[in-house]
């Protein structure tokens, strides 16, 4: 639609006549190809400045070294026991009893979780509150979020992505730490949720 074709269907609007339907391209890509997305997804990650550890054998080593620097871990209720093996500082499990609140999860230094889905072109990690993943709180507070990525949740495009996930629940996409940037493109991380952004790729 061009200019001069909007002005006159809003006159037309204004006089109350009917304006024609504008028929709209939606040629989408379903499918997208690409040779190795655990590749492209490790580079889009580094991309956005998140680090990416790859696991092909003991996934609470890995885990141990990822969190070794980290003073306390708050994980959801339901993370696998076996995960924590290798970690030695405090752990607390949200929920058990209470949630915490948003005050404890702010004194929590790193928050470990499982995802739904993953998306190797643009290197995005969705988490729908499913097994493993917790309340949305979970993963938005704490300053640091440690997050387990097995490949064969990944998938190569947006819509395929979708296409597995459930619309009713509480999507959240996370491209990267949290970071944005003022007019003059001065970059600053950590307001919307976690400064740093650490991903373990099982194999």
């Amino acid at each position: 639609m061009n200019a001069r074709t909007e002005i006159l269907d809003r006159i037309r609007v204004a006089l109350g006549d009917p304006v024609p339907p504008v028929p709209v391209p939606r040629r989408y890509l379903r499918t997208v190809q690409c040779a190795d997305p655990v590749d492209l997804f490790a580079d889009r990650l580094a991309d956005y400045r998140a680090t990416v550890h790859r696991c092909d054998g003991d996934l609470a080593a890995t885990l141990a070294t990822v969190l070794a620097g980290s003073p306390s871990l708050v994980v959801p209720p339901d993370l696998p026991a076996e995960w924590l093996t290798g970690y030695r500082g405090p752990v607390r499990r949200d929920g058990e009893p209470a949630p915490l609140t948003v005050a404890e999860l702010d004194a929590t230094a790193s928050v470990l979780t499982g995802c739904a889905v993953a998306v190797a072109t643009t290197g995005t990690i969705v988490l729908d509150a499913g097994p493993t993943q917790g309340r949305r709180a979970l993963t938005l507070i704490p300053d640091h979020h440690v997050c387990v990525v097995r490949v064969d949740q990944l998938v190569t495009g947006l819509p395929e992505a979708v296409a597995q996930l459930d619309p009713r629940r509480p999507l959240t996409w996370v491209s990267g730490p949290s970071a944005t940037s003022d007019i003059e493109l001065n970059r600053v991380e950590g307001v919307h949720g976690p400064r740093r952004l650490e991903v373990v790729l099982v194999s």
